[in-house]
């Protein structure tokens, strides 16, 4: 029985690489697309034994070469989104919108089994929030152009390749007073990225057409504390401070100087909502994939990376082996 070839986008970042490696090993094969081959090939070819795996450099807007990839495609699978808005045509308009219903489009007119598009978790109450709205609009067009599609809402997703827990962890670790943003009372869902994978690769090999299923780690969890487990995780005592709005609205628009901002004044913005399950959809527990891994558990299998001296050189590492022989 031939393999079926799954279409990815997005396949450098971390979803996209545990995802090659969860469906090569299930024999699928993939076409992977990057806009830099050069750059990402090294990284992504990595992932999965030689014959599974074929990467495509090609611009994602090109829609005559990406058209070609589509006549031998049985599954699109897109991951691609940005958290904030860069030159070059990198808009949230462009990313979540246009090019998403670009894909459904070609996946339509090609005939596809599947469509899977990566979304987000708390869009529909953020409306203040551009990045919010080109989300919903890019899901509304992805389901205008293929009904059958699936579209996946997931929470911060995390794990030791993510930009969430290994950034906060290097600013603790530097930062003698971090900001907590609306008194970090926002609530979060935390998502690893195998349960992640693993809740896409059941909707592939399982047919499920759900339209729109929320992705949620099994534990919920306040801005404030995810914040106090990663210095326990790290072995550091930070002053978290409450910082007021105008104060943080100043601070964000400093930030989006920078290349890759910290925080900008939509982020701001996204943060006064929950990132948790709305009740209004179907999770992915409720499809058969309940999320087994747990936000201490695995951080801490990373953590040590910002703890003073790593790995092998501080009591409470020494304290853990002790207790294992023991036990």
């Amino acid at each position: 029985m031939k393999a079926k070839n799954c279409l990815i986008f997005g396949g450098s970042g971390q979803i996209g690489r545990n995802l090659i490696r969860k469906l090569t090993k299930n024999n699928y094969t993939v076409t992977v697309v990057t806009r830099n081959i050069h750059q990402k090939s090294y990284i992504i070819k990595t992932q999965a034994n030689v014959g599974y795996i074929d990467i495509v450099e090609a611009n994602i807007f090109d829609e005559k070469k990406i058209r070609e990839l589509f006549k031998k495609a049985d599954i699109c699978i897109n991951l691609i989104g940005i958290l904030f808005e860069k030159k070059r045509g990198n808009t949230f308009k462009n990313i979540h919108s246009v090019f998403p219903s670009l894909l459904a489009k070609l996946s339509k007119e090609y005939n596809l089994k599947h469509f899977i598009h990566l979304s987000a978790l708390g869009i529909n109450e953020a409306t203040d929030s551009e990045y919010a709205k080109s989300k919903l609009e890019g899901e509304s067009k992805v389901l205008k152009n293929f009904p059958l599609a699936t579209i996946l809402r997931p929470s911060v997703v995390y794990s030791v390749d993510d930009n969430f827990t290994t950034n906060f962890m290097t600013l603790l670790n530097r930062l003698p007073i971090f900001p907590l943003y609306y008194n970090g009372k926002t609530k979060f869902a935390p998502i690893h990225c195998s349960d992640l994978t693993d809740t896409i690769h059941h909707v592939i090999s399982k047919n499920i057409y759900s339209k729109i299923i929320e992705c949620v780690g099994p534990e919920i969890i306040s801005f404030k504390d995810l914040l106090e487990k990663l210095l326990l995780l790290i072995d550091k005592k930070r002053l978290l401070l409450p910082f007021p709005l105008p104060l943080a609205e100043f601070s964000a628009s400093f930030f989006e100087i920078l290349p890759n901002p910290l925080l900008t004044r939509d982020q701001l913005k996204l943060l006064k909502y929950d990132n948790i399950q709305s009740g209004k959809y179907k999770t992915n527990s409720e499809i058969g994939v309940p999320s087994i891994r747990f936000f201490d558990q695995e951080v801490k299998k990373y953590c040590y990376m910002w703890r003073d001296g790593g790995q092998f050189s501080t009591e409470k590492y020494k304290q853990e082996e002790l207790e294992k022989k023991v036990n």
